[in-house]
């Protein structure tokens, strides 16, 4: 007897079950994709190949494709390669496509193709996940993420790395040059013949060496002949649209990512990808699309401190959108100089406004008047009010840096901000509740999924790229919340009230 537990004999032949269907169990979750795409439209979510032509080689279905891709991503399988490979040898895959066996060029052209379409398909999906009850639909957390292009750090360039490169390869070329002079001249002076060869092989290979490097400065010299005529100030070769950006301490070419997740289930509920490098001016978008894809009438949102615009913030306010953010750079004061590390120092909450007589009243007592009317950056309109007794003020040391005095700089639609910061001081839970929400389904993705970079190049690739990746994360979600046959039932019952009978749904 064996001391271990053996394996069975490769050679011996085996009854195997009679159907495919008894390889995947009824609690796979393939079950549930292959079940949610055929619920789909895919011919009003303009999915190319939708619907079949009478001429030409037939395609593959459009479904089929996409169920095949949700699958990858729910299984950090994201290269059309590797998806081509598993297609002949998971008993998952072999379910899910019917043993269909697209190449790898199929595939990766089905991505390429429909990456618009895929905002459609998570619309779809958020909407069940309304349905079931896993999104509530009035707190949400909006956040951002740097996530790496397809793009290495040496394919891109700044006016100023771009000078330093080319300054480099000209004394790299004049360094090489002066070399082979030198050996050509020990060539003539010298007698013995191993000598002469071993002075002809470094001839050749510097030779070698200076044609790469003029090819290499025809090419930089190439591109900031582009910047020029373009005006751009940053270039990336591989691709165009990625800029450079820090993330986590690190200056990488990266794109925006931008989720919105409901609170209820931490569901994420809207996504966006940009190539600006700060998130100032994508509170109110990413707002208004996650108000629109939820239904809703009124949405209360946090973000953090990188949301705080003036006018987005308004922008929200004007569209029922009530939002809820840290009070930092919205205090509307300046100090004319760096922030004054004293425990001490008179902040925009220690100076009273009078709203009877539009004038702020310092912690020492003194009037501060109404002086002019400026225009900051993004055209926001604000009023200055200062006072001539800050140089005689002892307090002066603790209020400000300029010789001026100090400045309050108070916004026109001002009312707006002082009804955010009031909110925040009543509901604070608000804004812990935003590092919950809006944190952890970045850390999942990058980590868990291994979907912190972007295979795809451009901007409108990249976006649908993302849409793969947060279908995948709350496909996640609800599988691991709900379980693969309480979503199967409701996605049957939701399907024969709209008159669709779900093919190969187990009984």
């Amino acid at each position: 007897m064996s001391d271990y537990v053996e394996g069975s004999d490769r050679r011996q032949a085996l009854i195997l079950p009679d159907t495919i269907d008894d390889y995947v169990e009824e609690e796979n979750e393939v079950r549930f994709i292959d079940a949610f795409v055929d619920t789909l439209e895919l011919v009003q979510l303009g999915f190319t190949h939708s619907e079949p032509k009478d001429e030409g080689r037939p395609p593959y279905d459009p479904g089929d494709m996409l169920k095949l891709y949700l699958w990858g991503y729910l299984n950090r399988v994201r290269s059309s390669r590797k998806l081509e490979r598993e297609c002949h040898r998971n008993l998952e895959v072999i379910w899910l496509m019917r043993k269909l066996t697209p190449d790898f060029w199929a595939i990766s052209e089905f991505r390429k193709q429909n990456v618009e379409r895929i905002k459609g398909v998570f619309r779809e999906f958020v909407s069940f996940l309304q349905d079931i009850d896993l999104v509530e639909g009035e707190l949400a957390s909006i956040d951002g993420s740097k996530m790496k292009a397809c793009n290495s750090r040496k394919r891109n360039f700044t006016k100023k790395s771009l000078e330093l490169k080319l300054k480099r390869v000209e004394a790299k070329v004049e360094r090489y040059m002066r070399e082979l002079e030198q050996n050509d001249e020990a060539n003539d002076e010298e007698e013995h013949y191993e000598d002469k060869e071993l002075i002809k092989k470094r001839n050749d290979y510097l030779r070698a060496k200076l044609e790469k490097l003029k090819k290499a400065k025809k090419e930089l010299e190439e591109v900031q002949q582009k910047m020029v005529e373009s005006g751009k100030s940053e270039v990336s070769l591989t691709d165009p649209e990625s800029k450079l950006m820090k993330n986590n301490g690190k200056i990488e070419v990266c794109y925006n990512a931008e989720l919105s997740v409901d609170s209820k289930k931490h569901i994420i509920v809207n996504y966006d990808v940009t190539n600006e490098s700060n998130d100032a001016n994508q509170l109110a978008p990413m707002a208004r699309s996650t108000k629109e894809i939820l239904g809703v009438e009124k949405l209360d949102v946090t973000a953090d401190t990188g949301f705080a615009d003036m006018a987005q913030i308004k922008d929200c306010i004007d569209n029922g959108i009530t939002p809820y953010l840290p009070a930092t750079k919205l205090d509307g004061s300046s100090t004319g100089g760096p922030r004054i590390p004293d425990p001490s120092y008179f902040g925009k909450e220690k100076f009273a406004y009078g709203q009877e007589r539009d004038i702020y009243v310092c912690p020492a007592g003194n009037e501060m008047a109404f002086r002019n009317i400026e225009t900051h950056h993004g055209g926001r309109i604000v009023r200055v009010y200062m006072t001539d007794a800050c140089r005689r003020c002892p307090f002066m040391a603790r209020c400000t840096n300029s010789n001026r005095g100090r400045r309050m700089v108070r916004w026109e639609h001002q009312e707006i901000i002082e009804g955010l910061l009031e909110r925040t001081r009543k509901e604070p839970e608000k804004l812990e509740e935003r590092m919950k929400l809006a944190e952890h389904p970045f850390g999942t993705i990058k980590r868990a999924f291994n979907q912190g970079y972007f295979l795809l190049k451009g901007l409108r690739k990249v976006n649908g790229e993302m849409g793969f990746t947060v279908l995948a994360y709350d496909m996640r979600r609800a599988l691991n919340i709900v379980g693969t046959r309480r979503l199967l039932q409701a996605l049957e019952s939701l399907a024969m009230r709209g008159g669709v009978a779900i093919i190969g749904m187990p009984k």
